[in-house]
């Protein structure tokens, strides 16, 4: 018995996805030992076919954003001023300056 069925596209309402009577109906008769397509893709319901194969809430699509003069500026001042402290043997890892 073969039986043809293809993935929802995302303009489908509820009542035209398969039920789980047909998807379990449709796993069982799936052959295990068939070879995987090289060029499959995975389906995120909701989504498509998306690239990323880790999902959005682990790790986002990367956003350019750029930084402004200003806060280059007081990111190299504290790496500078950290710096300072750490050259005259000084400690300031508890918030407080003290001698190490």
């Amino acid at each position: 018995m073969e039986q043809s069925w293809s993935l929802p596209s995302t303009d489908t309402s509820l009542s035209e996805m398969p039920t789980d009577d047909e998807l379990i109906a449709l796993a069982l008769a799936a052959d295990p030992e068939s070879p995987v397509d090289l060029n499959a893709e995975p389906y995120h319901f909701g989504l498509g076919f998306n690239r990323n194969a880790l999902p959005q809430w682990y790790m986002p699509s990367p956003m350019a954003s750029g930084r402004g003069r200003g806060t280059k500026v007081v990111i190299v001042s504290v790496v500078i001023g950290m710096m300072v402290i750490a050259a005259f043997g000084l400690c300031i890892t508890s918030g407080f300056l003290q001698f190490a």
